[in-house]
């Protein structure tokens, strides 16, 4: 994993109190890659946009380049042999992840015919399965669609990883893991989960392909 955590520490102190749970969370998104599964995240405005900034990260390389491997391309010489170099040095390795918060049409149909508060909820319910992660994130920890998507989360056999400030909120109670900013400002609470998923990111990164 690197020492992105100890760095990370160095550069926000205020962090090592919460140091454990994002050792917690690194396991836990380890164990959903090593098991062929993926990983979800959601939330609301700012909290939406880590949503889809943690995805970013995972998708494609963000510290390393994450060159295929040898059966990787051989994989893609099957199918076209004169090409395959090519394609190859156009791909990264990627770990499964999916944001919630993009499925525009979807969450406005189902806002308008049923209910927002359960835009997520549904998205779990149809794509989750045992063994994939939830990244909920809430600054309150008690926004009710990404309440409603961890409770969902749980029935389908979801791990769990809330991203809060630090009142913790509703949240906590259906997570493996929550991670409480130091903080009770919104804006404070944003600007401590940007260090604390890049460190994660990072983690990962560098245990899966380095």
């Amino acid at each position: 994993m690197g020492n992105y955590l100890v760095k990370t520490l160095e550069k926000y102190p205020e962090l090592s109190t919460i140091s454990n749970e994002i050792n917690s969370c690194f396991k836990l998104l380890l164990d959903c890659f090593q098991r062929g599964g993926k990983i979800f995240t959601c939330g609301n405005g700012g909290s939406a946009a880590d949503s889809e900034h943690i995805v970013g990260e995972l998708m494609k390389g963000f510290r390393l380049q994450r060159k295929l491997t040898e059966e990787q391309i051989m994989n893609i010489e099957k199918f076209f042999p004169k090409e395959a170099s090519f394609l190859a040095r156009n791909l990264q390795q990627a770990i499964p992840s999916i944001s919630l918060v993009n499925s525009i049409s979807l969450s406005t149909a189902f806002s308008n015919d049923i209910n927002p508060e359960f835009i997520f909820a549904q998205q779990i319910f149809g794509l989750g399965n045992l063994g994939d992660v939830l990244i909920a994130i809430s600054t309150s920890g008690n926004s009710k669609n990404v309440v409603n998507a961890t409770k969902i989360a749980k029935t389908k056999g979801l791990d769990v990883i809330a991203l809060t400030g630090k009142n913790g909120g509703a949240i906590g109670k259906y997570s493996d893991v929550i991670v409480r900013a130091p903080s009770e400002d919104v804006a404070s609470i944003q600007e401590y989960h940007m260090p604390i998923y890049h460190c994660l990111c990072s983690m990962l990164e560098h245990e899966l392909f380095v």
